[in-house]
């Protein structure tokens, strides 16, 4: 009995030492944000910001690998496939809500290959034009573009992308009929209708603002219920001829599904731990990005709501792939 107890002893030693790491283990290694999108833009930044601060706390280096692509696709599913293990995280955004209708046949469903982690922070989008277009404010551009049905262009960071869906959103309730024309990131975008190449874009308030002070681009209207505190000087959208409109860009962390949740609500207290922290808030303020924490139960709802949401979107403006 006692060689069987002993023997029984040396094999729970065994499984506990093979067993996935605990969550006051956690994280043992470095970790990587996998961000879908280009350098530059507001994913990019804020993951940075992120990592810098969870390898403080938690005393492992989190990297941020920038892989975008299709609309998001191509890094969004080299992180579905990766190991449920607290690893590798996604930094993803509304664009992903609006990819579960736009594209039918991807390699993954967010709610059934990801868990929601933390959400971030959201920020209002201004729409800007290039200063050679004959249009000073928002009642002009639609009285252009109404005169001149499919002449006028406007920039996207891709398919699906806040940018593209606020643009597509427009069109819808403004009644003009402007081409899309999709960059593969917001860097590429912004600095096409920096240099005239498109004449429109809508872009995250936090990282065309500075392009606007500079006269580089004019601002026709800013995309929030309210007027941004980056921008007071420009009306919102709904406010300069548009009635209703409102379109955000939010930001949120996944990770694969089966991670353990243990893992899954360390990581959402360390998250929310760095937005609430003075310097963040106040950096985030000045750039127009507003922390958004969350719980883990109440980021899965808010996702699933803003996939319904933007379904609609989908439908109402006839947005397609092109």
């Amino acid at each position: 009995m006692k060689r069987r107890a002993l023997g029984l002893t040396a094999i729970l030693a065994l499984m506990a030492a093979a067993s996935p790491a605990k969550a006051d283990e956690y994280p043992s290694r470095g970790v990587r944000i996998i961000v879908p999108f280009g350098a530059g833009g507001p994913a990019d930044l804020y993951a940075r910001v992120l990592a810098q601060h969870l390898s403080i706390t938690l005393k492992q280096p989190f990297t941020v690998e920038d892989k975008p692509g299709a609309g998001a696709i191509v890094g969004t599913s080299e992180a579905a496939k990766s190991a449920p293990d607290g690893y590798t995280l996604l930094m993803m955004s509304n664009t992903h809500a609006t990819n579960e209708t736009l594209f039918e046949n991807k390699p993954y469903q967010l709610m059934r290959d990801f868990l929601a982690v933390a959400s971030v922070n959201s920020s209002d989008i201004v729409l800007v034009a290039h200063p050679s277009l004959p249009a000073s404010d928002l009642k002009a551009l639609i009285a252009l573009a109404k005169a001149k049905p499919r002449e006028l262009n406007y920039a996207s960071s891709g398919p699906g992308t806040p940018y593209h869906m606020a643009g597509e959103l427009f069109k819808a309730m403004s009644g003009v009929d402007i081409v899309h024309v999709p960059y593969k990131s917001s860097g590429e975008a912004r600095n096409a209708v920096i240099a005239g190449h498109v004449q429109l874009m809508p872009d995250a308030i936090t990282t065309m603002a500075p392009a606007v002070r500079a006269g580089q681009v004019r601002a026709l209207g800013t995309t929030g219920l309210k007027r941004s505190s980056v921008l007071p000087e420009v009306p919102t959208i709904a406010e300069a001829g548009v009635p209703g409109y409102e379109a955000t860009i939010w930001l949120g962390v996944m990770a694969p599904a089966n991670t353990p949740k243990a893992i899954v609500d360390k990581l959402n207290a360390e998250i929310n731990k760095v937005l609430d922290l003075p310097e963040v808030k106040e950096a985030w303020a000045r750039q127009g990005a507003v922390p958004a924490p969350m719980t883990t139960a109440e980021f899965d709802s808010y996702l699933r709501r803003e996939i319904t949401k933007w379904a609609e979107v989908v439908r109402v403006s006839g947005a397609k792939v092109q």
